[in-house]
């Protein structure tokens, strides 16, 4: 993460030599931060959205924890949701133990509709818990990439024209809340549109279901969505006017998102980055037994399924890298039960491989004790952890 030791030094000889703004009369001043993690500690644009993504490193999300929902659930208190799936409640060593080992990016999944009145107001109990775990990661120097992940399954009303205003109601009424909760945090704070609900089945499935008029309409309203994600963030103003933004593809699959369909929103910063999940195949990636859908496997890296991977990797840098346009992979990864260990080992180093050779920044999916023990603060096979950081290191030599 060469940037953000060019960042600091910089900083510091700004700090060193009281530089600072002037305002309309031409004085020099100062701005404080407006929180710990605000403007003077974190130039907003010293890095581009390119630059920012390969700074990143490798990432881990935070999952089954803030996201986790149900009607079971009692509501009463955020540490119930926080718990609900199986995590053990959230502390500042269980977070700096994802910097020790070495992430660059904490990705932070929240089911907003958890704790939230009829008129679409989260309760601040569960935004002050939300902004406490984020500033924990953010002070390590992690960045954190922020989200509406799944709740319910209200995304899926948006194909219903009778209740397509509604959703984007309580869509916008969402982000004007987080943006005016998370507006002072610094550049390490990245926003994530949404998470893979951006596709409508009910209009247009890739398998024959529907015209092509009904793709371009269900294509155009995640891009509609994404539009009103990156101008409702940017007309906040203050540090939302220029951070990173992070663009769901549509369902982020690879394929889909790589289709002209989708569209990147317009950006007056030029500060988006398109998001994807790699779970391919899923027989292998997503199931642990067999299901009515396929056969779970056990077992990944044949020549075969190390060309898809690569085929899809090249698709990522060709449509999007090589644009202009930087590339997370929000999600990757599999289960460990019933999965061959190798298989595992070669699966994960061949994403973060692939992607760093591409400048894609590749964020693991994890859950309690999966891939990292959130009661130690350590990765639980450490030989995995040590393919996955000498690839990152060797990457970063190679572009020094």
């Amino acid at each position: 993460m060469k940037h953000k030791k060019i960042l600091a030094a910089a900083l510091a000889l700004l700090a060193l030599t009281g530089c600072g703004s002037k305002d309309s009369s031409g004085q020099s001043s100062t701005q404080p931060p407006q929180d710990d993690h605000g403007p003077a500690a974190d130039d907003m644009t010293a890095l581009s959205a390119m630059e920012t993504v390969q700074d990143m490193g490798l990432g881990i999300n935070l999952g089954n924890t803030f996201e986790a929902c149900g009607s079971w659930i009692n509501s009463s208190q955020v540490q119930n949701y926080e718990t609900a799936w199986g995590s053990p409640v959230v502390t500042k060593e269980m977070i700096q133990g994802y910097a020790d080992e070495g992430f660059g990016v904490l990705r932070i999944p929240v089911a907003w509709s958890n704790m939230m009145s009829e008129d679409y107001t989260i309760h601040p109990d569960y935004l002050a818990r939300v902004h406490e775990v984020t500033d924990w990661a953010l002070d390590t120097g992690m960045y954190v990439l922020l989200n509406i992940h799944w709740d319910g399954g209200w995304f899926e009303n948006f194909a219903d024209d009778a209740q397509k205003d509604e959703c984007m109601k309580k869509y916008k009424r969402i982000w004007e809340q987080l943006c005016a909760e998370f507006g002072g945090e610094g550049s390490h704070l990245v926003f994530e549109s949404l998470n893979e609900e951006g596709c409508w089945d009910s209009i247009w499935n890739r398998y024959g279901g529907g015209t092509d008029a009904d793709k371009e309409k269900s294509f155009g309203l995640l891009n509609e969505i994404n539009q009103t994600f990156v101008d409702l963030v940017r007309g906040t103003g203050g540090n939302n006017a220029s951070r990173c933004l992070l663009i769901a593809g549509y369902a982020t699959d690879v394929d889909l998102t790589c289709d002209p369909c989708f569209k990147m929103p317009q950006d007056p910063a030029n500060r988006c980055i398109v998001s994807v999940h790699y779970y391919t195949p899923p027989t292998f990636c997503i199931l642990e037994e067999d299901a009515d859908w396929g056969k779970a496997r056990a077992s990944w890296g044949s020549p075969g399924e190390l060309n898809e991977m690569k085929k899809y990797m090249d698709m990522l840098k060709t449509t999007f890298v090589d644009q202009g346009i930087p590339v997370i992979i929000g999600e990757y990864g599999c289960p460990h039960k019933n999965k061959e260990n190798e298989s595992i080992q070669k699966f994960v180093t061949n994403v973060c491989e692939m992607s760093l050779e591409r400048g894609i920044c590749p964020v693991l999916w994890d859950t309690t004790g999966n891939f990292y023990d959130r009661n130690t603060g350590k990765m639980t096979d450490q030989a995995l952890h040590d393919m996955m950081f000498a690839l990152l290191n060797g990457a970063e030599q190679a572009a020094a």
